[in-house]
C-alpha cells in the first residue's frame, strides 16, 4: 500500500503551494492543466484521501477567524479577544470564539467543529489538558492539511506554526530580581505543574534569579499547585496549600507568583496570619488584570499586555490568509514584559 500525504507533503514535494495543490485537486480553472495533472497523478499515487478540513478548505472564504482558548473569565484571555477582535474588524474579518474549559476532547471538538467551513484560520492558546498528554494530533493535521493557525502564550516546540509570546522566563527573572533588590532573601515561589509550559519557564526564570543574587535554592519554598484548585469551587483548597506555606516557612519574606489568581490568594492568607504587606512579606504576580489593580493593598505585577499580544496574533493570521501563496517561514513573536509596581512591594 502505498503511504499516504497531505496536502502540504504534496505541495513541498512538487514544489508549489498547499493553495495549488488544494485548487487542483478540485480541478479548479485557476491551475494549468499540465500543473493539475501533475498534482493528480501524485495524489493518486500516493493514496491522498482528502480528510473534511481538506474539504472544506478553500472552497470558500468566510472571513471569519476561530478562537479557542481555555477559559474566559480569565482576564488575560479577555484582553487577547479585545485585540484580536479589534485588528480582525478593522481587517473586515469576523471571529468565533471557543472554549476548551482546559480540555483535550472539547479542544479536538472545537477545532473539528470550526474547520469544516466556519472559519478560516485559527488563533489559540492550549489547554492544560492537551499539554499535559502532549497528544497534539488534532492541531498536526489541521496545519498539515492547510489551514493557518496562529498559537499565543501556551505553545508547544513540537507544533511548526507562527506564534506569539513573552519570554515567560526574563519576565519572572525580573520580578524576582526585583524581590531581591528590596531586601528580600528568603522568596517563595508559587506555580503550577511542569506540564504547563508558561509556569515551567516561570519558575525557571525564578532559579535563575536567586543563582544571580547569590541566594541558596531551597525547593521547601516552592509550592506546584494542583490546577484543579484553581476552579471557583475549590479556591478554599489552595488558599489552604499556601496557609501551610507560609504558616510552616515563616521566615518568607517575598512571594513570587506565576499567576494573578495565586498571587492575591497569597495576598489574602499572608494577612490572614497576620504578616503585614509590604512591611513583613512582598508579593509580585503576573497578568496585571483586574484583581491586580484593585486588590488591597494593589499587586506589583509582570504586565504581559495581553492586548497587544492578540493584535499582533490577528495581524499574523490575516497576513497567512491574505498571502497564501506565499511559503514564509513561520515567526514566533515576543512581546516585551514590564513590571507595574504597586502597594504589594516597598
Amino acid at each position: 500500500m502505498k503511504k499516504k500525504v497531505t496536502l502540504k507533503q504534496i505541495a513541498k514535494e512538487l514544489d508549489v503551494s498547499v493553495s495549488t495543490v488544494s485548487k487542483a485537486l478540485r480541478d479548479s480553472t485557476e491551475i494549468s492543466d499540465d500543473t493539475k495533472q501533475k498534482i493528480q497523478a501524485f495524489a493518486k499515487l500516493y493514496n491522498y484521501k482528502p480528510n473534511n478540513i481538506a474539504l472544506s478548505l478553500k472552497n470558500r472564504k468566510t472571513k471569519t477567524i476561530g478562537v479557542i482558548i481555555p477559559e474566559i473569565v480569565h482576564y488575560f484571555f479577555s484582553k487577547v479577544i479585545y485585540g484580536i477582535e479589534r485588528i480582525a474588524l478593522e481587517r473586515g474579518y469576523n471571529v468565533i470564539i471557543g472554549l476548551s474549559n482546559e480540555s483535550f476532547s472539547t479542544e479536538v471538538i472545537n477545532i473539528e467543529t470550526l474547520a469544516n467551513g466556519s472559519i478560516d484560520g485559527f488563533i489559540m492558546s492550549l489547554s492544560k489538558e492537551t499539554l499535559r498528554k502532549q497528544d497534539f494530533h488534532h492541531l498536526n493535521e489541521t496545519i498539515n492539511q492547510g489551514m493557518p493557525v496562529v498559537f499565543f502564550d501556551r505553545t508547544s516546540d513540537e507544533i511548526d506554526c507562527d506564534k506569539v509570546i513573552i519570554d515567560d522566563r526574563k519576565g519572572a527573572r525580573e520580578a524576582v530580581d526585583r524581590l531581591i533588590d528590596l531586601g528580600c532573601r528568603q522568596i517563595a515561589l508559587i506555580t503550577t505543574e511542569d506540564y504547563v509550559n508558561v509556569g515551567k519557564l516561570r519558575t525557571k526564570g525564578y532559579i535563575e534569579a536567586l543563582k544571580n543574587g547569590d541566594i541558596k535554592l531551597d525547593e521547601n519554598l516552592i509550592l506546584k499547585v494542583d490546577d484543579r484548585y484553581e476552579s471557583e469551587d475549590r479556591l478554599d483548597l489552595l488558599e489552604n496549600r499556601i496557609k501551610t506555606l507560609l504558616s510552616e516557612m515563616p521566615q518568607i519574606d517575598g512571594v513570587f507568583a506565576v499567576n494573578e489568581l495565586y498571587a492575591v490568594t497569597a495576598m489574602k492568607v499572608a494577612i490572614n496570619l497576620g504578616r503585614r504587606i509590604p512591611e513583613d512579606i512582598q508579593i509580585i504576580g503576573f497578568t496585571d488584570g483586574v484583581l491586580s489593580r484593585h486588590a488591597t493593598p494593589s499587586l506589583t505585577t509582570v504586565s504581559q499586555h495581553a492586548q497587544q499580544m492578540g493584535e499582533k496574533a490577528a495581524e499574523l493570521l490575516i497576513r497567512r490568509l491574505e498571502n497564501e501563496e506565499s511559503e514564509e517561514p513561520f515567526e514566533t513573536v515576543v512581546i516585551e514584559t514590564n513590571l507595574v509596581e504597586r502597594e504589594s512591594t516597598k
